[in-house]
């Protein structure tokens, strides 16, 4: 149930959890901008639509690669939205 009083989610009444990641360590396959911009669309539409998600936890992943004579370093971050249910708009295969 969301508090009434400060109308909030509270991380009991959660039963939907949707991980979004934000980048890639794959230094095989690097994401190109539309795609940053595809997972940072999903990361907004799961805050601001109907019913809003509530992040509550966050991961960090970070890839140190050598290739070559250059080092490189690769960051994802998947955070964990919480929802009152699942959204209608989210596919199954998302």
């Amino acid at each position: 149930m969301i508090n009434s009083t400060t109308k909030t989610l509270e991380l009991g009444d959660v039963t939907y959890v949707k991980r979004v990641s934000i980048g890639n360590i794959n230094p095989n396959s690097p994401l190109n901008e539309e795609q940053q911009e595809r997972q940072m669309a999903l990361l907004n539409k799961c805050l601001n639509e109907y019913p809003k998600g509530k992040i509550i936890g966050k991961d960090i992943s970070v890839g140190v690669f050598q290739i070559g004579d250059h080092q490189i370093t690769l960051q994802r971050t998947t955070y964990h939205v919480g929802f009152l249910r699942k959204p209608v708009w989210l596919e199954d295969n998302t």
